[in-house]
């Protein structure tokens, strides 16, 4: 018989506690969960929400890149495990548009990789590039996943702003002379989110220079590489001299062409950076569906007249949306590149209330739902992010919602 005492009905024991790695502790405020929260309740309710939050596309890719989609999935041979860093002919149609719309010459064996999505990529490569200790520069106001991919790598965090793009690299080199141990990562993103800021080509060449100046490894994140508007085209960091001397790019098939639940991204550049991420990814993954790899051929290999086209619809939306602000009163710079708007609020409501209060009311009075641009760190306060995934119509409508919001809230509080 156990001398030890019998449990009695009193006795409980004590709740078990699941404890997160230090990692996840490190990790921001998720500042999106509020308006996630009440956009789900009203489309739960049946209103008719417009949405101009997240820059998720709302057209669909290319007949024919659906069509060999289709195609692709009934060969039987396309369903087992793939390559983590992609199959040769959708890296070889990469280098080969790096090459025919910017003039650079890639290796497709060793200088790109394919990856499920450039969010992922990204990620992965400051797992790969990153530890305790290290320090990353992000632009600021910052892209969420460039601030906590390096936080999930264990490494530190300055972010310099990116208004003034002279300034920004100014910033960049005092920090490299005055901050010990100097920092290992520089994260750039141009055309940028949320901003809407651009660039030409010769900014890359300074960012060379200082790369290379400071051992700065940089990483350049091109998601908008393919909408852009007036005639403006967005540089790759890589058709900059030396610049494959020292950092890589990622870009993506989300907004282009708009295969954004696809999960197409690749990363193009340094081959010993792309090297690094192959032995994170070799370990994380077996790379993607074999068949999306060969649809994303034909996007690319086919795909310049419908990215062209997709361009002059989020060109159209835009005018139609800041057109609106504008006579709002609102203070709106057209933005040359990219899917957003970036607006400042204005002064008196300012005054009033700070930005994630401003873009609750327009959600919870007005039904349109917009990301505030303190969801982007403390430089995006005063700011809205608003995307253009809804049409002509739906635009126009939420700059009279939002109207409507406004003077009814003015009423109210007069």
């Amino acid at each position: 018989m156990s001398d030890s005492p019998n449990p009695t009905d009193d006795q409980q024991d004590p709740p078990f506690e699941v404890q997160f790695a230090q990692r996840v502790y490190r990790l921001p405020p998720y500042m999106f969960g509020r308006i996630n929260a009440l956009l789900y309740e009203k489309r739960v309710a049946g209103n008719d929400v417009i949405d101009m939050g997240m820059g998720n596309p709302s057209d669909p890719p290319a007949d024919y890149v659906m069509e060999k989609m289709c195609e692709a999935v009934q060969d039987v041979r396309n369903h087992g495990y793939s390559k983590s860093n992609g199959i040769r002919n959708l890296r070889r149609e990469v280098a080969s548009k790096y090459l025919k719309k910017y003039g650079v010459r890639l290796d497709p064996e060793h200088e790109v990789m394919v990856c499920l999505g450039s969010k992922e990529g990204f990620s992965h490569m400051c797992l790969a590039m990153m530890g305790p200790g290290d320090t990353a520069i992000v632009p600021a106001p910052y892209f969420p996943v460039h601030t906590y991919a390096v936080a999930l790598a264990s490494g530190n965090v300055i972010s310099l702003d990116v208004a003034n793009s002279e300034k920004f690299l100014s910033n960049i080199a005092y920090t490299c002379e005055h901050l010990y141990p100097k920092p290992k990562l520089l994260i750039i993103c141009y055309p940028h989110n949320p901003s809407t800021v651009t660039v030409e080509p010769e900014f890359f060449v300074d960012v060379v220079k200082i790369a290379k100046k400071y051992g700065l490894m940089v990483i350049s994140d091109f998601a908008y590489a393919d909408v852009a508007f007036d005639g403006y085209k967005p540089p790759s960091f890589l058709s900059a001299p030396g610049a494959s001397d020292v950092g890589v790019e990622f870009t993506t098939m989300s907004k282009g062409y708009n295969m954004a639940g696809w999960r197409v991204g690749y990363c193009a550049g340094n081959r010993e950076m792309i090297r690094g991420l192959g032995t994170i990814k070799g370990y994380y993954d077996y790379g993607m569906f074999q068949a999306i790899q060969i649809a994303s051929i034909i996007a690319l290999r086919e795909g310049d007249a419908a990215v062209e086209a997709q361009s002059m619809i989020y060109q159209t939306r835009r005018d139609a949306l800041v057109d609106g602000l504008h006579r709002l009163g609102w203070d709106v710079t057209p933005p040359r590149a990219g899917m957003f708007v970036w607006a400042k609020i204005p002064d008196q409501w300012l005054k009033r209330m700070n930005t994630m209060d401003f873009a609750m009311m327009l959600l919870e009075k007005g039904d349109v739902a917009v990301s505030p641009g303190s969801g982007f760190g403390p430089s995006g306060e005063g700011y809205l992010r608003m995307s253009l995934v809804e049409n002509e119509n739906r635009l126009r409508q939420a700059v009279r919602q939002i109207k409507g919001c406004l003077k009814e809230a003015e009423a109210v509080m007069a």
